[in-house]
């Protein structure tokens, strides 16, 4: 993908362009219908691994917009291409299906003033309704550009999902190795620029030993107890603020009643570090303490009774890495930014991008417009205002990746 003169010329020149022009004029034209779609799509079930509904939906609509070919392809993502060149690498600008609330959420939307409030209603039913008026703008306005843009709805991005949508699409679907550039749109706003992957581990975590009555078999090894002193070692690490480090014991089961020693207990924990060596220790040091941790409760247990077994299961793994605020694509965001009034701010998230910027390929995820809420939570909101801002930006950092056509 050719590298624009500078991004503040490359940005000046599509802000001139009829074509821009007339999309911008189309996004604000759109905005009540955008909304709807919005809504509509939000509205469809796509828990972890269930987001074969909302897919074939989101196909239905790229192709009411003018892409005709889209598909679904082996891992469950939806893709669309737009046409420039087809002997050059293509440019992705992508949106995650999934969600982080399971199928039987109740995803009815309600209104408060100018929000519209539904879980999963920002995140990122904002990211796929910007790609769906993107790919109509193009369409509409008879956009032609030298480099391909190919439209994808990815899957697993969420929790356990483990970036596996992203990780087909580099690393095993028809479009591995063909990929110059990519752009995530994942949520509201218009000042975020994530040009920083957040590299984590998530773990599983299972105790499991005899069970018994809690005065009868008094001195078995307790699950729970171990799994106790597990948190706790956990809680005692000394996590740098710099490099940022966290963890996070997020969710914990085990045992029947009050008066019964559990035959199991379990946890899920995630782990993160802006530092992959840090990240690295960190790891180390869970996993030693967790194996600790039985071999402590083991040693206490009543002779002659079974020791506790570890189950330590790694679920998740997610790369670090950072594109140099100095790369062209970065560049094109900051300017683009600018351009239409906004602050820039680069930051460092968990997203697609991961993937990406963890293989040297150009990368960034942001905001598509508006603003949002409540993530992850079943009080999350979207405020559909000056949306319009974030869908002219990304064509902007788009258009300027793939090339206005020199015929326009």
């Amino acid at each position: 993908m050719s590298t624009p003169a500078t991004s503040n010329t490359a940005v000046q020149e599509l802000l001139t362009a009829p074509q821009v022009q007339a999309a911008f004029r189309f996004f604000e034209s759109q905005a009540d219908k955008i909304t709807e779609e919005q809504i509509e799509i939000s509205a469809i079930a796509a828990p972890p691994f269930g987001e074969q509904q909302r897919a074939q939906y989101f196909r239905k609509k790229l192709i009411e917009s003018g892409l005709v070919q889209a598909e679904i392809d082996e891992a469950g993502n939806c893709l669309a291409l737009y046409e420039g060149d087809m002997a050059a690498p293509v440019l992705v600008v992508s949106a995650h299906l999934d969600t982080v609330f399971p199928a039987e959420t109740d995803l009815k939307l309600r209104r408060s003033g100018n929000r519209l409030l539904a879980p999963g209603i920002s995140d990122d039913g904002c990211g796929l309704t910007a790609l769906i008026a993107l790919a109509r703008s193009l369409v509409t306005n008879k956009i032609q550009v030298e480099i391909s843009i190919l439209f994808v709805g990815t899957v697993g991005e969420e929790g356990e999902g483990n970036l596996r949508g992203v990780r087909h699409l580099f690393n095993a679907g028809k479009w591995a190795g063909k990929i110059a550039a990519f752009v995530s749109l994942d949520g509201a706003g218009l000042e975020q620029i994530t040009n920083g992957a957040l590299g984590s581990r998530r773990y599983r975590v299972l105790f499991r030993g005899p069970g018994g009555h809690s005065w009868g078999d008094f001195g078995l090894a307790n699950p729970v107890h171990a799994m106790g002193r597990a948190i706790s070692s956990l809680a005692a690490y000394p996590a740098p603020l710099d490099p940022r480090t966290s963890f996070n014991v997020g969710r914990v089961s085990g045992g029947s009643s009050i008066n019964a020693i559990p035959g199991e207990a379990s946890m899920e924990v995630d782990l993160r570090s802006i530092s992959e060596d840090e990240l690295v220790r960190l790891d180390a040091f869970f996993r030693r303490m967790v194996r600790e941790a039985v071999e402590q409760e083991n040693s206490i247990r009543r002779k002659d009774t079974p020791p506790l077994e570890l189950s330590l299961n790694l679920i998740g793994e997610r790369p670090s890495g950072e594109t140099p605020v100095h790369s062209p694509i970065v560049s094109l965001a900051l300017e683009a930014t600018r351009a239409l009034q906004g602050t820039p701010v680069l930051e460092r998230a968990s997203t697609d991008s991961n993937v990406p910027i963890a293989l040297h390929i150009p990368a960034v995820t942001l905001g598509a417009g508006g603003t949002s809420g409540n993530q992850h939570t079943i009080e999350e909101w979207y405020d559909p205002r000056d949306r319009h801002l974030g869908l002219k930006r990304a064509l902007l950092v788009m258009l300027g990746l793939a090339k206005l056509s020199s015929d326009f």
